[in-house]
């Protein structure tokens, strides 16, 4: 019976006092707190407690100054009105109190709806990283704790969501920097490979502000938004560019045995330029061409015997020399590691090597410094 009489009575606080959610929000952070049903209680009590010590004390001091007969009625009124005026005050704090905990709920509302506009501008900016090596893993998102209360649980997708933008800006800045790094490393000047982008509504607004109006979404949402679109264009104009880069190695499991510049001809021990690089390996070792393109020629040529040759587009050529024979015919497109050939020792050769050189716009470059800046792009 007693069970049920206290059931009864917890069940008319909560319905009197159920719970409520306040958000203050000072110097552009919002904070939550939650008054649960025995604190908004305890205040109650506190509020009656006071008001009647308010009361009592007020009558005693009326009843005092008339009972001594000393006290003039002027006086008496102006102690009444002053303590009409402390119970007022406290009256109406708690009508505040009160007010911002029915309003609360309509907080939490405009901040789940500000969430979710932040979300689609994520969802923007985060699709554009499908694709590039090492996104997925870098850009995972983190899990949310389902067992945390509505309110803490909006606050950790907001953070979230803040996590995932830097993240991304931070991703792309670096996958930039790699790439213009591997230019380097194979003598290119990055900039004049960096264009061609990532485009669209992201970039086409003028500054954060219109951006903000775009994606209705803060101004400062906006601002790390369109920072990060920025450098993802950067990042996709070079891996654009690298693409079509002779980066990739012609042979595999073969080792260099003569480099790019001056050496002793081996025929006639002389000094002599030496246009490309030597990979020795077995008889028949496949050939890769070592970026797209369309094969320019393939047949026999002096000094080189069996030889293929293909044209990248952008000034760029390779070669590929002394082979033993060759699967590719002249205005035949080709992709990135495809079989041109196999390994022999036609032509001025001493032995079973490949012979491979790169061409800019008529020049020969120094094929080892596109090797190396192909094994460092595959890095992630």
């Amino acid at each position: 019976m007693r069970k049920k009489s206290f059931q009864r009575v917890r069940d008319a606080l909560e319905q009197t006092f159920p719970e409520r959610h306040l958000f203050i929000r000072s110097g552009g952070e919002t904070q939550g707190y939650i008054l649960s049903t025995g604190k908004q209680f305890g205040l109650a009590v506190l509020a009656t407690v006071g008001l009647t010590w308010l009361a009592m004390s007020t009558g005693a001091v009326i009843f005092m100054a008339i009972s001594s007969g000393n006290g003039p009625d002027k006086q008496i009124m102006m102690m009444k009105a002053q303590s009409e005026r402390w119970v007022a005050d406290r009256q109406a704090r708690l009508d505040v109190l009160m007010q911002q905990n029915e309003a609360s709920s309509g907080s939490l509302e405009q901040l789940a709806q500000t969430v979710e506009k932040r979300h689609g501008a994520l969802v923007q900016i985060l699709k554009d990283f499908k694709g590039v090596p090492g996104a997925a893993t870098a850009l995972a998102p983190g899990r949310i704790d389902e067992t945390l209360p509505p309110v803490e649980r909006v606050y950790a997708v907001r953070a979230e969501q803040e996590r995932m933008v830097s993240k991304a800006e931070t991703f792309a800045k670096s996958r930039a920097e790699r790439l213009r790094l591997a230019f380097r490393l194979a003598g290119l000047n990055p900039g004049a490979y960096a264009g061609g982008g990532t485009g669209g509504p992201l970039l086409e607004s003028k500054d954060s502000k219109e951006l903000a109006a775009f994606l209705n979404v803060d101004q400062g949402f906006a601002e790390r938004i369109r920072n990060a679109a920025l450098n993802l264009s950067d990042m996709r104009g070079l891996e654009r560019s690298v693409k079509g880069m002779p980066f990739a190695r012609p042979t595999y499991d073969t080792r260099m045995t003569s480099g790019f510049g001056v050496r002793f001809d081996p025929f006639t021990r002389r000094p002599k330029n030496h246009f490309g690089l030597d990979f020795a390996g077995p008889f028949l070792t496949p050939i890769h061409a070592t970026a797209p393109g369309i094969v320019a020629f393939a047949g026999v040529r002096n000094g080189y015997g069996n030889c293929v040759e293909i044209d990248h587009g952008n000034g760029f050529k390779t070669r590929y020399a002394h082979m033993q024979s060759f699967s590719v015919k002249p205005g035949q497109r080709v992709g990135v590691g495809q079989r041109v050939g196999a390994m022999g020792s036609t032509g001025r050769s001493t032995g079973v090597h490949l012979h491979y050189e790169v061409w800019i716009n008529g020049r020969p470059q120094n094929p080892a410094r596109f090797v190396k800046a192909g094994d460092y792009v595959q890095q992630n």
